[in-house]
């Protein structure tokens, strides 16, 4: 669950918690579908390495970390192409169901002029692939990591598989939990309307934009040269 704190996974959750209306409980879902990503090609990578004596080298290990650093400046820059483009304003409504609430809405296609618009909107649903492609970028480029301290925790090969494992699962809680809160300010920031709501999320994408950049530095020289 710590390892969900770290700087690139929180620039990664920051911009899927800007990205859209989606509840409280659908920001814990692309948290939690992250980690299951995550999980998957991490727990694969490292029962590859330990169980069938693969081996992952230096630089293949930089590789993965600068493509974790590119998808990072990806999802910073894809932040800002959002506000540009849906210019991204506020009103206050209902679903039919007498709950009124603020919501981040955009007119971005609308056929009429915006004070003749309905404003209907739908909250996102379904399956959140993104989040889910985001995690298994992740996964693998940690996987090196990972496999030094469960090789090190461990001389039995199976019990260092589920070591993996469990810090797999670990990850998919860590990473709701921090997705839910990290989609706190945000939501604050609605009461306040565009200003706030907009200097939060070019925070966010210069975070990620930031740490992407960071990541692509380090590991250039290794993965490339």
């Amino acid at each position: 669950m710590q390892h969900a704190l770290e700087a690139d996974h929180i620039a990664a959750v920051s911009t899927m918690a800007v990205d859209g209306g989606a509840s409280k409980r659908g920001l814990a879902l692309r948290g939690a579908v992250w980690g299951v990503g995550h999980t998957l090609t991490l727990f694969a990578i490292c029962a590859a390495v330990i169980l069938l004596g693969l081996t992952m080298t230096d630089r293949t290990a930089a590789v993965l970390e600068f493509a974790v650093g590119c998808m990072l400046v990806l999802l910073g820059a894809d932040v800002f192409r959002k506000m540009r483009k849906k210019k991204i304003h506020f009103h206050v409504h209902d679903h039919g169901d007498g709950k009124v609430h603020l919501h981040a809405h955009s007119h971005q296609g609308a056929p009429t002029q915006h004070f003749k618009d309905q404003h209907h909107h739908r909250h996102p649903t379904g399956f959140p692939m993104r989040a889910l492609l985001v995690g298994l970028v992740h996964g693998a480029a940690g996987s090196a990591g990972l496999l030094a301290l469960a090789i090190a925790a461990t001389k039995d090969a199976w019990t260092a598989v589920a070591y993996v494992l469990v810090f797999g699962i670990g990850s998919i809680f860590g990473m709701a939990a921090l997705t839910a809160i990290a989609a706190w300010p945000l939501r604050a920031a609605e009461k306040h309307a565009v200003r706030m709501h907009g200097l939060l999320s070019a925070i966010a994408g210069l975070l990620a934009v930031a740490i992407g950049v960071d990541v692509m530095v380090e590991t250039w020289a290794t993965a490339f040269t």
